[in-house]
């Protein structure tokens, strides 16, 4: 199965400034329980975003996508320059889309799940974006509302 997991304002931001435009614990905790033990596939910029003594994330396989063949990870961080080049080295295992924009861009038609956060705030200047979410192809299965936020699935 394949996840997409994001937070995102009501404009769809995701990033502004290389960072998460926001702060929200209850998030970070929802993000770890979904991923725990999954193959987490992101880009270059998200593992950046990752402060340094806080990756690779554990108790999960961390996936970096980069072209850069000699871009410096630690030997327990796989790399491959496309995402079918890390799905074909991960067949049958529970994989997570972790962001960036490019990453959600092209995993969004193979997601079977997206599990969102939905962050009641409009972002200006947003550098990085979440698709669009098409309710003819998604439907919201689970919702929880919380004052400022909600987490949100939806499935095919």
């Amino acid at each position: 199965m394949i996840t997409l997991v994001a937070a995102i304002a009501q404009n769809n931001c995701i990033g502004k400034n290389g960072e998460i435009p926001w702060h929200i614990p209850e998030d970070f905790k929802r993000m770890q329980e979904i991923t725990k033990g999954k193959v987490l596939i992101m880009g270059r910029k998200t593992w950046e975003s990752i402060p340094e003594k806080r990756r690779p994330l554990p108790e999960r396989k961390n996936i970096v996508i980069t072209r850069d063949v000699n871009y410096p990870l630690p030997p327990n961080v796989e790399h491959y320059a496309t995402i079918e080049k890390a799905l074909e080295a991960h067949p049958g295992e529970d994989i997570v889309g972790f962001g960036g924009q490019k990453i959600y861009e092209e995993m969004m038609p193979m997601a079977d799940v997206l599990d969102i956060t939905h962050v009641n705030q409009t972002i200006e200047n947003g550098a990085a974006f979440f698709p669009a979410i098409d309710p003819a192809v998604w439907k919201e299965s689970w919702r929880e509302d919380h004052e400022g936020f909600s987490f949100v699935r939806y499935a095919r």
